[in-house]
Parts: structure tokens; C-alpha cells; sequence
């Protein structure tokens, strides 16, 4: 089993269906002050798989974004990736051997790399996590995870971090049917309040960069009645204008917005990248909201990706299953009435580069979970 990584120009990552392991992600955080470092990385085959042939080679790219943490110091934050998942036995196996050949590539003070993993949780594929509603119950306590990822490695230095950054449960959409197929996919509900939309008038519109303000407008409301993080304008200006002519793994963004009369009622972020859609940050007005102005959007956007030829549509978050008393109830309720299937993440897991700076972060981080980034 081995690994190898060499650098590359970030502009020539290849095109993926995440967004966040692609060279316009990377344009977007390095204009947000993020320093950006691709890599193409090599494989034996049976480093990732079950294999009894002879190994063959494994190829693929990775971005990794150099997060600051204090003057002199940084982690290695790899959001959505590596792409690749390997067989359940050679989780942390592969984890360590690229981290290993990362190392040397990675700055001085730089702590800890930070895997924000796609791959599906290990324990969302035994039937033992799940309840008699089908509801999946979650991963076994932190030590038992790591017992588990660590088997098969020679450092045993993989750590679940006290806290996810990106998502790590997320509804995925088929869009391989039609458009009536997928309609009589979803929950009643959903389904009655699209069309009530439509009845009341609402209309989902494409905007440009002109309509940043209004955008906002409906994006701070959002945020001050939920209680989330609220990001500047500038962080949203980055996405909107980055131009990607010359980048090897583009994303097409599109700013739509559900309208009555002159009102804006929601909006949202879609990008469209290789083959799928994703929703990525969406706002709603306080007035009006048995206009169903959200159900509209969701279902314009559904129908923009398909139109695209996309074969997936990610709803981008969403709590694990249907226990009222979760945070992120409403947003479960509200995505799921869609269809499509729920997809459980690893989630982040990080590998020290510098233990003792590192536990010192880690304590940090279990006392106040102040470090965040995406």
C-alpha cells in the first residue's frame, strides 16, 4: 500500500460534484483571505478497497484551504474531501498515509490537517443505529469512533472534532426522473404548497450581482430570526462575482428569488457544479409566508438543476432524523416533504501534525467551540 501526492495550480482541480473540492471554491475563500493549496494524489487501489488482483493506481485531486488560528499557526482544512471513499477497514488506513505525504507539502505551524469527510457514516449502514421508525440514532460515543477509524493505522492518531463545520446529514434528490415523477415523489404537504404558491402569484426569478442588497436584506432577516452566524456582504459579493473562464473546475451561480408583485419573499444561493445542484445558503422574508414563497424556490431551483443536466439535487443540511425536539427540526421537516433519500457524513476527524499545540486547540475547542470556519 502507498501514497503520493504532488502540488498542482489550484485552477486545474478537476471538475466534481463538490462544490468545496473544486478550483471555484478555491478562488472564492483565496479572494476571502484563505490560502489555497491543491494537490493531485496517487493510490494503490487496495489502500482504498478490497482488492485480491494486482493494486492499481488511484487518482484524484484535493483542495486544501490553510486556516489561521493564531499569528503563527494554522490547520490544514480539507471541506468535503478527499472525494474517494474507501472501504469501511481503510477509513483511517487512508487518512493516514495521506496525511503523512501531505505533511512535508504543509507550512511551518501548521497544527493539524482537518478532514470534513463526505463519505457516509460508517454507522449509518448498521441496522442496529436505527430505530423502529427508521430514524437513524446517531453515531456510538466519540471513543468508540475512534477505536473503530484508528484499527488499521500505525499512529492511532485520528480525532473526532467536538464539532462538524460543514453538514453532516444532507437530503439528496434524484433527478435522473421527471418533472411529474419527482413531484409525486414528495409529501402531500409539499406538493400543496407549491402549487399553492403558484395560485397565489409567486414567481421565482434569476438575479446578477445588481441585486446583492436585496439579497442581503432578506439574508440578515433570516439570520436574525433564526439565531445563525451572519456572514458579511463581501462573503457573498466572493461568491456571486468570482469568475471562473479560466478554471478547469467551474460553477455556475445562479441568485434566484421568489417574487410578488415588487417583493422579494425568499432567495436563495444555487451552484451548479459537474452534476450536481446544490442549495447553498437560502433567506426568507417575515411577510407573507403563507405565500409559500420557499416551497417555490425550492422547486424552481429542483427544476434549474435537472434543466442544467445535473443528476443530483443536495438540500445542504438538515437534522438526522425527525426528533421534534432537534435544533434543525424545521429545516428536516421542510426538506424532507421534497423526497429524495437522507446521506449521514463522517464528519470532521482531524490528524495532529504538532500533538501538544494541537491539545491545546482541542481544549479550546471543547470549552468553547470558538474556532469555526467553511
Amino acid at each position: 500500500m502507498y501514497c503520493k501526492v504532488e502540488t498542482k495550480e489550484f485552477r486545474d482541480i478537476h471538475k466534481s460534484n463538490i462544490i468545496q473540492q473544486t478550483a471555484f471554491w478555491a478562488r472564492v475563500k483565496k479572494q476571502q483571505g484563505i490560502l489555497p493549496y491543491a494537490f493531485k494524489y496517487k493510490a494503490d487501489d487496495d489502500l482504498l478497497f478490497r482488492t485480491q488482483a494486482t493494486p492499481k493506481p488511484v487518482y484524484d485531486d484535493i483542495l486544501i484551504l490553510l486556516q489561521p488560528i493564531d499569528r503563527t499557526h494554522t490547520i490544514a482544512y480539507v471541506p468535503y474531501g478527499p472525494k474517494d471513499e474507501p472501504a469501511p477497514e481503510n477509513h483511517g488506513k487512508f487518512i493516514e498515509e495521506l496525511s503523512e505525504v501531505l505533511r512535508p507539502h504543509l507550512p511551518e505551524g501548521c497544527i493539524a490537517i482537518r478532514y470534513d469527510l463526505p463519505w457516509e457514516n460508517l454507522w449509518a449502514k448498521e441496522d442496529e443505529y436505527f430505530d423502529e421508525q427508521n430514524n437513524w440514532l446517531g453515531p456510538p460515543a466519540v471513543r468508540n469512533q475512534e477505536m473503530r477509524v484508528n484499527f488499521n493505522t500505525n499512529n492511532w492518531n485520528l480525532f473526532k472534532t467536538p464539532t462538524d463545520i460543514l453538514p453532516s446529514n444532507t437530503i439528496f434528490m434524484d433527478l435522473s426522473q421527471n418533472e411529474e415523477q419527482i413531484m409525486a415523489g414528495m409529501k402531500p404537504k409539499t406538493r400543496y404548497n407549491i402549487r399553492l404558491a403558484m395560485r397565489k402569484g409567486v414567481e421565482v426569478n434569476s438575479y446578477n450581482m445588481d441585486y446583492i442588497d436585496e439579497w442581503y436584506k432578506l439574508y440578515k432577516q433570516t439570520s436574525q430570526r433564526n439565531g445563525i452566524t451572519l456572514h458579511g456582504k463581501d462573503y457573498f459579493q466572493s461568491v456571486l462575482n468570482t469568475h471562473t473562464n479560466d478554471l478547469n473546475s467551474p460553477a455556475n451561480v445562479k441568485l434566484l428569488m421568489a417574487d410578488y408583485g415588487n417583493e422579494h419573499l425568499a432567495a436563495m444561493l444555487l451552484i451548479l457544479s459537474k452534476n450536481r445542484g446544490t442549495y447553498l445558503y437560502g433567506a426568507s422574508s417575515g411577510e407573507k409566508r403563507n405565500f409559500m414563497a420557499t416551497y417555490a424556490i425550492q422547486w424552481e431551483a429542483i427544476k434549474q438543476s435537472q434543466q442544467a443536466g445535473c443528476h443530483e439535487y443536495d438540500l445542504f443540511g438538515a437534522a438526522p432524523n425527525s426528533n421534534p425536539g432537534h435544533p434543525m427540526h424545521g429545516l428536516y421537516r421542510f426538506k424532507s416533504g421534497f423526497g429524495g433519500y437522507m446521506f449521514h457524513r463522517m464528519g470532521c476527524w482531524d490528524y495532529p501534525l504538532d500533538f501538544d499545540k494541537y491539545e491545546l486547540l482541542r481544549a479550546q475547542e471543547v470549552n468553547n467551540q470558538a474556532y469555526h470556519t467553511n
